[in-house]
């Protein structure tokens, strides 16, 4: 994540919740301090303030998305209207109006996260996913292991496509549950911790010693190409 604010007590707020639900998060205080983190770490997504010093909020927008689709809220205040309807048009995934619930954040970051990992998935649903003798089967829901079928449950298929969908990309057990399960997730992770055990069982040369479904601690799992 990375927040952008010239505010101290709203950077500090969003990045001590947005940790807490075990997002990684960069903070910048004006466009073009937000620019350079930008370059530098390539956010999933930005939770982005219109009014900020030396670059207005749009134009880091604009200069954001002629470098990638990032997902990007932007934090505008009541009175700036135009402004929120000039960054929706540009094609801003959603918009957060000050003052604001650190929960209601939390909620649409999980909501934009969502939206946009479905749209990768989709992506890539129609092709055929290879990784080092490892072959995920969109169109044809088939896992190859060295040219060999591998027999998944629905779930395990649809967790591993996930995951291979968006190589290096750690996903908290949360989001695995909400994206796989389709459910709000209850604070119980063995649902997820059962499948990726099963999958690591039947893709990995080495289970115990995984080289694709990676453990990232104290966040969830993410796939290693």
């Amino acid at each position: 994540m990375l927040v952008v604010d010239d505010e101290p007590m709203v950077r500090d707020v969003l990045a001590r919740y947005l940790e807490k639900e075990g997002f990684s998060v960069d903070v910048a205080e004006d466009g073009e301090q937000a620019l350079a983190v930008y370059e530098a770490s390539t956010p999933d997504l930005v939770l982005l303030d219109l009014m900020l010093p030396k670059l207005d909020g749009l134009e880091v927008f604009r200069r954001m998305r002629e470098r990638a689709p990032t997902a990007v809220i932007m934090l505008t205040a009541k009175g700036e209207e135009t402004d929120r309807v000039v960054g929706l048009e540009l094609g801003a995934d959603d918009y957060i109006t000050k003052p604001f619930s650190p929960r209601e954040v939390i909620a649409r970051v999980r909501a934009v996260l969502r939206r946009s990992s479905a749209k990768a998935t989709a992506a890539h649903a129609q092709e055929i996913l290879r990784f080092d003798g490892l072959e995920i089967d969109g169109p044809g829901r088939e896992i190859r292991r060295d040219g060999a079928v591998v027999k998944l449950t629905r779930k395990e298929f649809d967790l591993l496509f996930l995951l291979a969908s968006n190589p290096g990309r750690a996903f908290t057990r949360s989001e695995l549950v909400e994206e796989v399960w389709d459910f709000a997730w209850d604070g119980d992770t063995a649902t997820v911790t059962v499948h990726i055990r099963r999958l690591r069982e039947k893709i990995e040369d080495a289970p115990s010693n995984p080289s694709h479904l990676v453990t990232v601690w104290g966040v969830g799992y993410r796939f290693d190409p």
